[in-house]
Parts: structure tokens; sequence; C-alpha cells
């Protein structure tokens, strides 16, 4: 069940006041079959109505119940389990709304999630589950990200101590597992690279690095090269820096959120490679990617984006997708991402409605 503990720590960054009822968590359900939850805070951003705080709510509901009991989530669709990945994800989406893994109504949840990660850590730096996951670097990627957000909200000293030595090593298997050319590719061991890949790792290693962590400038000077590297004349990322393929809305968006996490927003090819994302997705609004295919993988980027670009692209964008999310929303509380099932779409879609709340440190302006 979800359990408030202590005081507020400073992690605690949205008071959450109110429980409506206790929330099952890890598979379990309450006796009257509903999920209930903290009432949120009573201040709250502007672009969050009512019809968004409902929808926020039974999507984190749905994630406290879906937890397994070794505290990881995975995928229910076609792909395969993917527990890191999930994990981190989910993980993620419940720091969002305000929880750490020490406070809150979900500290439970997170505290959990946080466990089953440290748990995949394995010394040689790669955070996987690797008889469950043989094209394990997205996990890892977003297992970095993870990690790196809950180490400055953590407060047993003796977790904060773990989570740091996964990081340093996590960091470092990141890069060695370098190609040539400045990216990554599935595995630690490919010797090749991708961009949707490339771009978890690059942004794992920002966190970490906010988060105190020692992180090779060349790895990082490489990883954005190759970013440069893989640009189109229209300012589109393509999906390998040694083919000539077309431009990749969604990889472009990620991109660009690489770019603004390094405090690059005027960066020549941060700029052309956000018109491109304004051409090709922002133009569309909400329904933008629905042609491009991956549209949840792309929104989750290009809110990002859009988000830390500021508050004039940011209104518009966000009130149509607000709508568009809400809309796709199951009524037990689930989005169903991009045919990779119902965790990986309710994280992604609650880590996007929750970015005014600005309780990740990565995500915030």
């Amino acid at each position: 069940m979800m359990i408030s503990r202590g005081k507020r720590g400073v992690g605690w960054v949205v008071a959450l006041v109110a429980f409506s009822a206790v929330v099952p968590a890890f598979g379990q359900t309450s006796s009257t079959g509903e999920s209930g939850g903290a009432a949120l805070p009573p201040s709250q951003p502007s672009e969050i109505d009512a019809r968004a705080r409902s929808a926020i709510e039974k999507g984190l509901r749905y994630l406290a119940r879906s937890q397994n009991r070794d505290g990881s989530w995975r995928t229910n669709g076609s792909t395969g389990g993917y527990p890191t990945a999930m994990t981190a994800l989910s993980g993620l989406a419940l720091l969002a709304s305000g929880s750490t893994p020490t406070e809150g109504p979900y500290a439970r949840n997170v505290s959990a999630a946080l466990t089953f990660i440290l748990k995949s850590a394995r010394p040689d730096g790669l955070i996987a589950q690797l008889e469950e996951e043989s094209q394990c670097m997205h996990g890892h990627g977003f297992a970095l990200l993870f990690l790196a957000q809950c180490y400055g909200m953590e407060e047993d000293p003796r977790r904060q101590a773990q989570i740091r030595q996964a990081l340093q090593r996590g960091v470092e298997l990141t890069g060695r597992s370098q190609s040539p050319a400045g990216g990554w590719l599935y595995t630690p061991d490919a010797n090749r690279d991708e961009g949707s890949v490339t771009v978890t790792q690059v942004q794992g290693m920002r966190a970490a690095r906010n988060a105190g962590i020692a992180v090779p400038k060349r790895v990082v000077d490489r990883a954005m090269q190759y970013l440069i590297d893989s640009a189109n004349p229209d300012g589109g990322i393509r999906y390998q820096v040694s083919d000539n393929g077309p431009s990749r809305p969604a990889i472009t968006a990620a991109a660009v959120v690489c770019y603004y996490n390094a405090g690059q927003y005027d960066d020549p090819h941060a700029v052309k490679a956000m018109k491109f994302c304004d051409e090709t997705l922002s133009a569309r609004g909400a329904l933008g990617a629905r042609s491009f295919g991956h549209y949840f993988y792309a929104h989750l980027y290009l809110a990002q984006a859009v988000y830390l670009s500021g508050e004039a692209k940011w209104k518009p964008y966000f009130d149509d997708m607000r709508e568009r999310l809400i809309q796709m929303q199951a009524p037990d509380g689930w989005w169903d991402g991009d045919h990779v099932g119902e965790t990986y779409g309710t994280a992604v879609a609650l880590l996007i409605l929750q970015l005014p709340y600005k309780n990740l440190p990565i995500m915030q302006r």
C-alpha cells in the first residue's frame, strides 16, 4: 500500500495532503476494488486543470497497484518484459508526482523500484536483468536517469552510497561501451550505434553529472558530436550516423532535449533540430507523430523540448496534448503506449502531464 512516512524531506517537493483512501501496491486491490489516492496540492500549476488532475491520479494509482512484489514493472505488450526500462520509467513517473523514496503517498512504491534497480546493477556497471533483456542499453540509460533523480532525495546514507556506486559504475560502463562513432547500440558490446539508444545514454550521463557523479567530458563530447554527425540538411536526426536515411522526428526531439539539458539552447544544431520538430511534430499539435509512429516516445521528448523552450511554445502545445492524453486514457487509468504496453504508455503519459510540477531536476527549466 502507499504510505507517508515521517516529516517532509528536502526531496518532497510537492506537499501532497489528505489521503482519500489507502492505495494498494504491488498488484493488490482494496476491498472495494477501487484504489484511492492522495489529494493533490492546494496550489496547482495553472495548466493542470481538474480533468488533468483526475487523469494523473488515476494513472498514478494504476502504476501503484500494478507494481510487482519485487518492486519492478514489466511491459505487457508484444516486445518483451524489459523490467529495467519499465521500472525506471514508472519510478520516474511517481517521482514526478512529488513522492520520493522516503516521503509522500507513493514513497513505498518508489523505494521498492529503487531497490529493484539497485539489485539489477551488476559489478561491471551494467544495470539490467540479462535473463530477460537481451537488448539492455535503453534500460541502462533510463536506470541512470532514475538513480540520479533519486540520489538527492534518498535520506538513508547507506542507500545513498549504493546509489552513488551504481551511478559511478553505470557511467563507466556507458563510457566503455561507446562506439568508435560516439554512439551506442542495444548491447554494451555492440561496438555500433543508433540514435535512440544514444540519447538515453546522454541524458542518463547528464543527470548523473548533475547529481555530482564524475562523467568523462570526452565521452559526452563524442556523443554530442554523434548527434551533430547524424543530422540531415533539414535539421532532423537520422536513425544511424552511418546511413543516409530520412530524418526521424522522435529521435530529433530527443536530441533537442540532450542539447537543452546541456544548456545549449542557442547552439545552431539545436536551433535547427528544434525547427524541424516545430515543422513536423509541434505544428500538428497532439496528433503530431501519429504518421511517424512511436507516438508516446516522440512526445516524451518533444514535451520536454517544448517545455524547456519557454512558455510561448509550451502553453499551446500542452493545452492540446493534455486534452489528447485525457481522451486516450482507459477508465482504469492506463494508457497503451506504442504497442509496448500499458506500463510504458502510463509512465510516459504521466511524465508529460506532470512536467508543470517541476519535481524532476533533469526536466526543469
